[in-house]
């Protein structure tokens, strides 16, 4: 078990290092991202009670069958003809991702 749990750590490490420029995503700055870019439309998380009837939520973005990492962080890359394009950095991105993801459990 401790083997495993070493060879664990060390993948992580190689891979940080090979990737110095990589972001270690974060909860609350992808939700704060949520409430500010994106509750206009959708619900973004569990506390928030006024979206547009039109817009999906969050929590049922997370768990279409369809959404991966990937999958989310393609399509806020790419300008939507109903969503404004906010230009989001590759650690915007990433953190959004990981909000939208975490809400499968909700």
């Amino acid at each position: 078990m401790r083997a495993t749990i070493q060879g664990v750590l060390a993948a992580g490490l190689l891979l940080a290092l090979a990737n110095p420029g990589a972001h270690a995503t974060d909860l609350a700055d992808g939700k704060a991202l949520a409430e500010k870019w994106c509750s206009h439309c959708h619900l973004t998380g569990p506390g928030q009670k006024r979206a547009r009837d039109t817009a999906p939520t969050f929590t049922s973005i997370a768990r279409m069958p369809s959404t991966t990492e990937m999958s989310l962080k393609a399509f806020l890359q790419t300008p939507h003809v109903r969503m404004p394009d906010y230009q989001l950095t590759r650690a915007e991105i990433d953190d959004l991702t990981a909000y939208i993801l975490s809400l499968r459990s909700h």
